[in-house]
């Protein structure tokens, strides 16, 4: 078997690289616990100054977690090896967003669910034209997680609540523009941004703006006020009849892919980014987003999702409850209830 995660270091640089080329570098619980130990070891290391996120060959740069091993769990076990996963998932995403020293994460391709939670914790987030970011949850029954609750909400115009209930997928320059991305190389620039950060790992900011350029026009701006607007408000019904209100092909194409989303998830997503809105500390947010895990992983959703978009590749999802208006405030509670104390979530 090959390395799942190429781990080096380069005199005062730590390097992980992402290496499951086949799997788009989804992430599995041993890679999850390699970046974890990869990273406590550099921050105890005066030597080491910097790190550097990437992916090996392929259209990475990663495409998300192990669905497969969620979906066997939610199926055989009640969850119990999904929970373990998701755990020690959140825990390296704590980790990287209270780490000491900066990481440059290279968004160069697919940026999807798992992925987005290793790089949107970086202080340097680098967007490509080959980047494709995407919190796609709402599709299988998931939901936004690994941070998305707090790194969706706080971005302007509820265009977090846009991607966290559509599942929009944005380019690189869009990446920029919202906020996602701090720089935007061209993908040709980035073997000597690498060795430049390598040489002189003090300078990476001055690298960085010394190779960016200007990102394309992102197409989501001429949007920007339509998704204000229609999806200002936390209550999923509104955010509906907004857009069934409007009659315009836009309205109309994005109504039609909220009608593919789970309710369940739509609804849980938005009381996800409503919550995290108001917390002050990370780690509140991932205790929160353990809980809402936790009890999605078993519901009906998630293994039908799993099997009508991955599985089967079918897309005809038959969603429990069916409508938004049978997700009652009731199951939203349940969902996002406290655990026994001895089950939390912690961080490491």
């Amino acid at each position: 078997m090959t390395q799942e995660l190429n781990i080096h270091r380069h005199g005062a640089v730590g390097h992980i690289s992402l290496n499951r080329p086949k799997a788009l570098h989804a992430l599995t619980l041993d890679m999850c616990h390699a970046m974890s130990k990869a990273l406590t070891d550099w921050a105890k290391d005066d030597d080491i100054e910097a790190v550097l996120l990437d992916h090996s060959e392929g259209r990475g740069f990663c495409a998300g977690g192990d669905i497969n091993l969620l979906r066997h769990s939610a199926l055989n076990d009640d969850g119990k090896s999904g929970r373990a996963f998701f755990h020690d998932e959140y825990q390296l995403n704590h980790q990287m967003m209270t780490y000491a020293k900066p990481i440059v994460a290279f968004m160069d391709g697919i940026t999807m669910g798992g992925g987005v939670g290793i790089a949107l914790p970086c202080k340097y987030r680098v967007a490509t034209e080959h980047t494709r970011f995407a919190m796609p949850e709402t599709g299988i029954g998931l939901f936004p997680d690994v941070g998305g609750g707090w790194h969706l909400s706080r971005l302007g115009g509820r265009l977090g609540q846009f991607l966290a209930l559509t599942g929009a997928r944005l380019d690189g320059a869009e990446c920029v523009w919202a906020g996602i991305a701090t720089h935007y190389l061209p993908s040709e620039k980035l073997a000597e941004a690498k060795a430049r950060m390598i040489e002189h790992s003090g300078r990476i900011a001055g690298i960085l703006s010394e190779l960016s350029i200007t990102p394309p026009e992102a197409r989501i701006e001429n949007n920007a006020d339509k998704i204000a607007r229609h999806f200002a408000s936390d209550r999923y019904e509104d955010i509906l009849a907004s857009l069934e209100a409007e009659d315009s092909d836009w309205a109309a194409k994005e109504l039609a892919t909220l009608n593919t989303k789970s309710p369940q998830t739509c609804k849980v997503a938005l009381r996800q980014l409503a919550t995290s809105a108001k917390l002050g500390d990370f780690a509140d947010n991932m205790i929160m987003e353990y809980r809402i895990a936790s009890r999605v992983l078993t519901r009906p959703d998630f293994a039908e999702g799993v099997r009508a978009v991955i599985v089967d590749k079918t897309n005809d999802p038959k969603w429990d409850p069916a409508t938004p208006e049978g997700v009652s405030e009731e199951l939203l509670d349940s969902i996002f209830a406290p655990l026994p104390a001895d089950e939390e979530w912690k961080p490491l």
